[in-house]
């Protein structure tokens, strides 16, 4: 795409670079004081729900934020085109954390269903503008993406740090407006800069189709809305969370099934989705004990971790920012790895990748055991438990999460690549949901058994990843020729 240039990149980068920024630090700023906010007494400001059912509620929606993704890519793909689909995601989050601010439980929870729908316009769609600003493809795109990414792990950093500090300055009203101000910035800021894009993402791509789809799915949600705000239907977070998991879960298995049995691959292409089946698999168990960041972690931090810093107390939410900070500091370090390996035909291959991420995200859960351990004797712990937990965890993300999406497209068969990156967000969905139903098993009037609950979690990821190297030599063979 040719127009005017910055470091030998598109100008649109730059743009693109700051709305993901500003959207990853309203996301994960939010999110950083999410469960804090809903566990803590109606009397200071908080919901007063009880760690499981605010748990669950933490599971639904990060879940959800990515099965929206699939709703966002086709309304951009058939109806708006990407740009269009930014800005209105943009505006819907924007909206939905305002409504965060509201001291209504109703009014929260709409919040949380908007900013389910925004996310779900906004974060594929940037992502595919990224590539098309890069047409002839090669090693400037991966750069661009290089450069976008980093976008994305600063705004988290930003967000984790700020919103949490905010909140236990100004109170939790405070501590939502500003991730809507943030949105609202990174909004205005992609309107203004829109021009330097061009055409890329500004029409629909692909088949038109029609608007039913949309207003079907606004109407469900209105019917669900009404019947919440008028009691007419209680609803149970905790059961609600079980049955989507297994709903996923059958969703998955039956996509699979049928890529195996009626859509009429050869033998190559039915060993590669036995591939991908396991990878889903380790994604899955990977995500819901990772995503214990913004849940246990998060509760752990604000009422076990001593926070006390040279007389200044760290806001229990601010310390998951750590995981952003590790990745900002690692992730070039474990690319030069992985390049260095490659160079001497030792990098190793997708299935080991994904079972060292396990292991490490197990040895994490080791550590919070002995941390926990401390808690139960009486004793408050430092924060660098923590901070280790979140070294091993961002080490096992290193390994695992940038090689998924990659490995999933050389593996799905050719006509079927984006159904399957739809599988591939399904996988972190049921991930996310399961985390939430982990964390809420974690019970504070029931401090003895907390080592137990992280001490299953180490077992959970070490136990898969053992397994999964195992079975690393099968699955290689079954991948037939792809790296």
């Amino acid at each position: 795409m040719q127009g005017p240039q910055l470091f030998g990149h598109p100008r649109g980068l730059l743009t693109l670079f700051l709305t993901e920024m500003w959207e990853r630090a309203t996301y994960y700023g939010m999110r950083a004081i999410l469960i804090l906010f809903m566990t803590a007494l109606i009397a200071q400001g908080g919901l007063g729900l009880d760690d499981k059912t605010a748990s669950s509620i933490y599971g639904l929606y990060i879940s959800a934020t990515y099965l929206s993704s699939l709703w966002g890519g086709w309304v951009a793909d058939r109806l708006i085109g990407q740009q269009r689909a930014i800005i209105y995601g943009g505006v819907l989050i924007t909206i939905g954390n305002a409504l965060l601010v509201v001291s209504n439980t109703g009014f929260f929870f709409v919040g949380l269903a908007i900013i389910v729908f925004g996310t779900g316009l906004l974060k594929p769609n940037i992502s595919a503008i990224v590539a098309q600003l890069y047409p002839e493809g090669g090693s400037r795109r991966d750069a661009g993406f290089s450069i976008f990414y980093m976008g994305i792990n600063v705004g988290a950093f930003l967000g984790q740090l700020l919103v949490p500090i905010i909140a236990a300055a100004a109170g939790w009203k405070i501590g939502f407006v500003v991730p809507a101000l943030g949105m609202a910035f990174g909004v205005s800021q992609f309107i203004l800069g829109r021009k330097h894009l061009h055409n890329a993402g500004a029409q629909p791509p692909g088949q038109p189709a029609g608007w039913w789809p949309v207003y079907g799915l606004v109407i469900v949600a209105l019917i669900i809305v009404v019947l919440g705000f008028t009691g007419t239907v209680t609803f149970n977070p905790t059961a609600i969370a079980v049955t989507a998991n297994w709903a996923m879960i059958a969703l998955a298995a039956a996509y699979f099934a049928y890529l195996l049995l009626f859509a009429g691959l050869d033998r190559i292409e039915k060993g590669r989705t036995l591939a991908m089946i396991a990878l889903f698999i380790a994604c899955a168990m990977f995500w819901a004990g990772f995503e214990q960041a913004g849940a246990s972690f998060t509760l752990f931090a604000e009422r076990y971790t001593d926070r006390n810093i040279f007389g200044w107390e760290i806001p229990g939410g601010a310390v998951q920012g750590a995981n952003s900070l590790f990745i900002i500091i690692f992730a070039p370090i474990f690319a030069s790895i992985w390049v260095a390996l490659g160079r001497r035909n030792l990098d190793p291959s997708a299935p080991a990748k994904f079972a060292l991420g396990l292991i490490l995200m197990g040895m994490g859960f080791l550590v919070m055991f002995f941390a926990a351990g401390l808690v139960v004797s009486g004793e408050k712990v430092l924060p660098t438990w923590l901070l280790i937990t979140y070294l091993f965890h961002t080490f096992g993300e290193l390994c695992l999460s940038p090689v998924g999406l990659s490995s999933m497209t050389k593996l799905a068969p050719p006509r079927f690549v984006g159904q399957v990156m739809g599988v591939w967000f399904l996988a972190t969905a049921i991930g996310n949901n399961l985390a939430g139903q982990f964390a809420g098993e974690i019970d504070p009037n029931n401090l003895p058994a907390m080592p137990g609950a992280y001490l299953y979690l180490f077992w959970w990821g070490t136990i898969a990843g053992l397994v999964l190297l195992a079975l690393t030599p099968f699955i290689k063979r079954l991948m037939g020729g792809v790296k």
